[in-house]
């Protein structure tokens, strides 16, 4: 494409140096990387003064005295100890209050010294990324950057936050000139992250959260992962990030009821969008709501399986043979908890999988389900509304279960 290569060229300036992290970082990359160690502490002080800050800050750590922890936010120095020391622990306190625990298989089998592209389905808008670092700290590991789009960061002091704790920014809602510009940006930067700094990443398999599910990979994100490596062919340049797919679970999602009402307002005006305010809802019921067990599937970088495609195979049906790899990682990858099974059988009035619960259980998780159902209070609904995001929710719960038979067969 003559834009891109356009595009390229403009992209490339001068350099700036990363103190205390030993790379030039190209300063094309300056309004979207994570900020610099040698940044972390002036930005940092100039975080804790910001009263929404505190104010957040006192709900989601009310035992913390705040004057406290600003005196230990301000005795750090980097990103990587702000992760260790602050968010380590109130993730660990976070997940013993809202999980029955978090654990992963396959994390063990990936070699350190390898940065990874960690591409995986979307749960939370928050906790996806979050608890992926908790585990790789966990495990010995250096924790991962965090591709994060602006249209979450709807106040300055977020971005900033997001940014000292080693996010990157997605610029979204641009025009189409803007869009290509910045899609390549984004796409150099996450190769050059992987390929010079060393650093693996996390990314969604799509943008914004897959609401009912039926998790599958944009293939305008692969595309956009090659704009940064135009030299070599389409399938070279994804080797380059060594991707390695992610499978996400959890018992319960607790934005459930969140995510129907939105299915219900859309199938009531297609033109509906969410506000800033629906998105910090979003944010708060995922960190502080039950999720009962969360379980992540490391699978293996998908270098071998690209090697495998054939050089002179179409570009389109290359594109779509790579997300079909993906899509076959995640949906295998899944750990199928008892609501998933329960939720097929509701779904389709059946008991093909009753040998994996109980009647007991089977009663409790449709209470559950009309509680969820019950919170929706804020706009008006009948009974048919409540029975459409019923349906809605079933279809969350059992989407993991019918890809993943999919997939097994």
């Amino acid at each position: 494409m003559k834009f891109i290569a356009i595009f390229e060229k403009m992209l490339h300036k001068n350099i700036w140096i990363m103190e205390n992290e030993n790379i030039a970082m190209p300063a094309e990359f300056a309004d979207i990387c994570p900020i610099a160690d040698k940044d972390f502490h002036n930005e940092m002080s100039i975080l804790v003064e910001e009263p929404m800050f505190k104010q957040i800050v006192r709900m989601v750590m009310p035992d913390q005295k705040y004057s406290q922890l600003v005196r230990i936010l301000l005795s750090l120095n980097t990103k990587l100890e702000f992760q260790q020391k602050i968010m380590k622990p109130f993730m660990k306190g976070v997940l013993a209050k809202t999980t029955k625990g978090l654990d992963c298989d396959g994390l063990d089998e990936l070699p350190k010294d390898t940065p990874n592209l960690f591409i995986t389905n979307h749960r939370d808008i928050v906790l996806d990324s979050a608890q992926l670092s908790y585990l790789l700290v966990e495990h010995g590991r250096d924790t991962c950057e965090i591709a994060i789009g602006n249209n979450l960061l709807i106040y300055d002091w977020i971005t900033k936050l997001v940014r000292l704790n080693k996010s990157f920014i997605v610029k979204r809602n641009l025009g189409r000139v803007q869009t290509l510009a910045a899609a390549i940006q984004l796409s150099r930067y996450i190769h050059f992250a992987i390929t010079q700094k060393k650093a693996s990443i996390w990314l969604a398999q799509r943008e914004g959260r897959c609401k009912d599910s039926n998790d599958r990979t944009q293939e305008s994100l692969l595309k956009m992962l090659t704009y940064g490596k135009r030299d070599v062919s389409f399938v070279d340049s994804l080797k380059e990030l060594n991707i390695t797919p992610i499978a996400i679970s959890y018992e319960y999602d607790p934005n459930d009821y969140l995510k129907a009402r939105e299915f219900l307002l859309k199938s009531k005006d297609p033109n509906y969008k969410k506000t800033q305010l629906d998105d910090l809802t979003s944010m708060k019921v995922g960190i502080m709501g039950y999720k009962g067990h969360v379980h992540y599937q490391f699978t293996q970088c998908i270098n071998d399986e690209l090697d495998l495609i054939p050089a002179d195979l179409d570009k389109l049906l290359t594109v779509r043979r790579v997300c079909s790899i993906i899509d076959h990682a995640i949906h295998t990858g899944y750990k199928i908890f008892k609501t998933n099974y329960i939720a097929h059988d509701m779904l389709f009035d059946e008991k093909e999988f009753a040998d994996k619960y109980t009647p007991e259980e089977y009663d409790a998780f449709g209470k559950y389900l009309a509680g969820q159902v019950a919170k929706v209070n804020d706009i008006p609904v009948n009974d048919t509304d409540r029975s459409y995001m019923l349906n809605r929710m079933l279809q969350m719960y059992s989407n993991p279960l019918t890809n993943q038979l999919e997939a097994l067969r």
